[in-house]
């Protein structure tokens, strides 16, 4: 993949994430990253099953993607300087104009439908309006009337004259919607080549990227990377008790068939209470449990399957 063609992760606060749909789509179809999408709708705030862009990736496949030469790392936050005088009164302007523009559209619309709208009201339906309010006037008057006969002060009946205003339909409040563009990167001072990485080392450098830091964190990458490449779709794995999913395929199609548990060295202590929880877990929720052995001297990983059984 080409350095122009490569998709930018913006780096805040060392979270990763994707905002472009287009990005979203191909790492999922072309690359099986998934990440996990984090963003709600501004008038469903609290949704809690359909989530939106920005998409969040996890360490491990931001790690896998900037090796594998398909993403670049952006130092988000400082590729927006300052703008110039020019730039802003540039960028000012064009708003204005924007919004002009969408309110000249929503005036059009607007006339269009209360055109519309007294268009539909026939004759027969304006007639009928005028008896009900004729009816609703002449009872309010008839309770006036009641009410002043009771104190002894009325000579003769009263009746509100029915007016062609009352008569005539009310005009709904038309409601204007106004679109401000969102994508803070179409700003004409958002410069991230000069704050974007093609290594996770210079990443580290800058500041912006730690991970992998300590030898847990590199087993992870090795053993994401080794599976990724065996065609997996991986997901995070912690409501199973593992550090990740193994899927087939896409998960949107497919149940993962393994979990995943990351052991850090070939010398590294697993108790025998580990590997019964890890076994018994895996099978009550119908999957492998795949322990996955990292060698960080020779970069090589080995598995091994559990999968509980019934003994006579």
């Amino acid at each position: 993949m080409s350095e122009t063609t490569r998709i930018p992760i913006r780096i805040t606060n060392k979270r990763a994430f994707v905002w472009d749909v287009d990005d979203i789509a191909k790492l999922r179809s072309e690359h099986h990253i998934c990440g996990l999408l984090s963003g709600t709708l501004p008038h469903l705030s609290q949704q809690n099953v359909f989530l939106g862009v920005p998409l969040l990736l996890s360490p491990e496949e931001v790690v896998l993607l900037v090796e594998k030469k398909i993403a670049v790392l952006v130092d988000d936050p400082n590729s927006y300087p300052q703008p110039t005088t020019p730039q802003f009164q540039q960028w000012l302007k064009e708003q204005q104009e924007h919004l002009k523009q969408q309110l000249a559209t929503s005036e059009v619309k607007n006339a269009k439908d209360t055109s519309s709208q007294d268009r539909a009201m026939s004759e027969e339906a304006i007639r009928k309006r005028k008896e009900r309010e004729l009816k609703r006037q002449q009872k309010a008057a008839q309770i006036q009337q009641q009410a002043l006969a009771d104190e002894g002060k009325a000579d003769t009946p009263i009746f509100a004259p029915v007016t062609e205003e009352a008569t005539q339909p009310q005009p709904q409040t038309a409601v204007t919607t106004v679109v401000i563009p969102a994508p803070s990167s179409s700003l004409p001072w958002y410069s991230p080549e000069s704050h974007a990485y093609d290594f996770i080392e210079t990443a580290k450098e800058a500041g912006i990227w730690e991970f992998p830091s300590n030898l847990h964190e590199r087993a992870r990458c090795g053993i994401f990377k080794d599976l990724w490449e065996q065609g997996y779709f991986m997901g995070g794995g912690i409501k199973f008790g593992s550090e990740y999913l193994v899927y087939p395929g896409d998960p949107l199609r497919y149940h993962s068939h393994f979990a995943a548990t990351v052991i850090d060295s070939p010398t590294a202590v697993l108790r025998p209470m580990e590997i019964v929880a890890h076994g018994r877990l895996g099978t009550a929720t119908k999957k492998t449990h795949l322990l996955c052995c990292w060698d960080d001297t020779a970069k090589s990983t080995t598995y091994l399957s559990i999968e509980w059984a019934g003994f006579g």
